[in-house]
């Protein structure tokens, strides 16, 4: 796994969100970005994690941040995710994990003693020039807001 470092430009991507629409990097261009990566929809540490940003979406936003979450969920699944959640921001589905492979995400993982490749649950704070500031690998999920904000 080449995961992308602090310091490192951030890849320029284009994927369709939950709703088909095309999402680019550079519709960022300018802003503070967050992009959080996370397994899979709808499941409980996935929903926790985007839920506490949703609860402090307000506060992010105040910060100057717009939010991305990104997995290989279908746009359906990632629809409802959204729809069962009332995410404010949008949800990628990286079906052919393009963006995942680009941010080095993607890679081997244990889980109840098995081993797989899977998507590592990093997030990734981009600067208005597109660099990225800091990366977030140790995500706490029912806590990520304060994690972003805080710099803990």
């Amino acid at each position: 796994m080449n995961t992308l470092k602090e310091g490192d430009k951030a890849p320029s991507f284009e994927a369709k969100d939950e709703q088909g629409n095309i999402i680019k990097l550079s519709d960022y261009k300018g802003k503070k970005l967050v992009i959080f990566f996370y397994p899979k929809a709808n499941t409980p540490g996935c929903t926790l994690e985007a839920c506490n940003l949703r609860d402090n979406y307000a506060e992010l936003k105040a910060q100057g941040y717009d939010i991305l979450g990104v997995s290989a969920d279908t746009e359906k699944k990632q629809a409802n995710f959204k729809q069962k959640f009332d995410f404010p921001y949008p949800l990628l589905a990286d079906e052919d994990k393009v963006v995942i492979n680009a941010f080095g995400v993607w890679g081997p993982k244990k889980f109840m003693g098995r081993e797989f490749d899977g998507i590592h649950r990093i997030t990734f704070l981009i600067n208005e020039e597109g660099a990225i500031e800091r990366v977030i690998d140790k995500v706490k999920t029912k806590d990520h807001a304060r994690q972003i904000l805080n710099r803990l």
